[in-house]
């Protein structure tokens, strides 16, 4: 398992080259496999559950980055606020609201991603490219001094449909190329996991969510 991990970080690495980030999504993984990605070079790592991304913050070098890829609850915000490097799945006001709070409390500025919902799966979160772009018109964003929206993200219906993939990564390519022009600070279009990161590489994504590929099945 271990020359496993180790070998698909490498992979991944020379496949993706320099211009798209890896996130190792290690939730549900124990911290030995994290270290042996770690080893390979591995410094970013995503978690979907605020506990146990502290935990491991905790016990594992202080130089990863550490992203939420999941769902937040925000009353979970605080706990990770004092660390977490990126939150990937941000949707409305009241969210981003809580972070900026507990930023100011920790003294830092904390980098987040807009959710767009571009599946046709109900499960999946995130808001209507409508609402995005009434979201980035409001007044209220440039109260919020300790919060930098990064960019976008979103996943794709879980599908062998390649052309229905190709549609929904294209239409966040699009946005992020139309929202990009009045937001300053976006540089980050995350999309893409272990199904689908090829397809989303063709519409330009630079970051990748890669779980299962890399530590194996939970």
């Amino acid at each position: 398992m271990e020359e496993s991990i180790k070998g698909h970080i490498k992979t991944f690495t020379e496949e993706l080259g320099e211009n798209i980030n890896l996130v190792a999504v290690s939730k549900t993984k124990p911290n030995e496999d994290l270290m042996e990605a770690y080893k390979a070079g591995q410094r970013i790592f995503g978690e979907n559950k605020v506990q146990e991304m502290t935990d491991k913050w905790d016990a594992l070098p202080k130089d990863i980055k550490w992203h939420m890829v999941g769902h937040v609850q925000t009353n979970k915000v605080k706990y990770m606020a004092p660390y977490v490097d990126l939150i990937h799945a941000v949707q409305n006001m009241k969210l981003l609201k809580e972070i900026n709070k507990r930023a100011v409390e920790n003294d830092r500025v904390i980098d987040c991603l807009l959710q767009v919902k571009i599946a046709e799966e109900d499960s999946k979160y995130g808001m209507s490219p409508e609402d995005l772009k009434l979201f980035l018109e409001d007044d209220k964003l440039t109260e919020l001094k300790n919060v930098r929206l990064k960019g976008l993200m979103a996943m794709a219906t879980f599908t062998d449909d390649e052309k229905q993939i190709h549609r929904e990564f294209e239409i966040l390519e699009t946005l992020y190329k139309e929202t990009s022009k009045s937001q300053k600070d976006f540089s980050i279009l995350s999309m893409g996991m272990s199904g689908d990161y090829k397809i989303a590489m063709q519409h330009n994504t630079n970051m990748v969510r890669i779980g299962s590929s890399i530590f194996g099945a939970r």
